[in-house]
């Protein structure tokens, strides 16, 4: 019985874990090297993207995406799609994807070049070649070299504050049953005296 309980909440911290590390906005320093437009058939993984476009009334079996692709710091690829979130989610109101695909196509910077241009790309989700996920780029803006720090802010707010109402909640939690676990043994031993 007590292996039950620890699986249970270790597959219930593991899906916390794993949709905060899927929603939470990321930051990649990478260099740009192409941006295109490619259409999409959705399968087996459309989980994974976002909702058909804000304007469309049906979602289409298939659509045109946007992607950048890059070369992080470590000089692997990776690959972003570029999608709008809208009203969904998560909660980014993304709307700007052509408008991040020009600003992405202007900062298109080869390996060859003397200096290269470095850029954050903040996005948020995952990249699994086998499934054909990429994470969704939210914005990009130039930066001064591949060392830069980045701060995630944003990131330690949210993280900060569902730490707080965790633990509210499990102080709560530990108060209720203690009262209770009083109450039943006063009335336990009430006869006594």
């Amino acid at each position: 019985m007590v292996y039950i309980k620890w699986v249970f909440w270790g597959v219930f911290w593991v899906i916390i874990l794993a949709f905060l590390n899927y929603t939470l906005p990321q930051h990649d320093i990478a260099r740009i090297t192409d941006t295109y437009e490619k259409r999409v058939d959705f399968g087996e993984n459309s989980i994974f993207w976002a909702e058909s476009s804000s304007g469309n009334a049906v979602a289409p079996s298939s659509r045109d995406v946007f992607f950048i692709q890059a070369f992080r710091t470590n000089d692997k690829p990776m690959i972003y799609r570029n999608e709008d979130t809208g009203w969904g989610w998560p909660p980014y109101f993304k709307f700007d994807t052509s408008n991040l695909q020009a600003e992405a196509s202007d900062l298109i910077s080869k390996r060859s070049a003397g200096s290269p241009q470095w850029v954050l790309i903040t996005h948020y989700g995952w990249r699994n070649e086998f499934f054909s996920i990429f994470p969704n780029a939210i914005s990009v803006k130039a930066v001064e070299g591949p060392d830069v720090r980045i701060i995630p802010w944003l990131n330690i707010i949210i993280l900060t504050f569902l730490a707080a109402l965790s633990w509210g909640i499990w102080a709560r939690w530990n108060k209720f049953w203690a009262r209770r676990e009083k109450r039943k043994f006063d009335e336990y031993t009430d006869g006594w005296g």
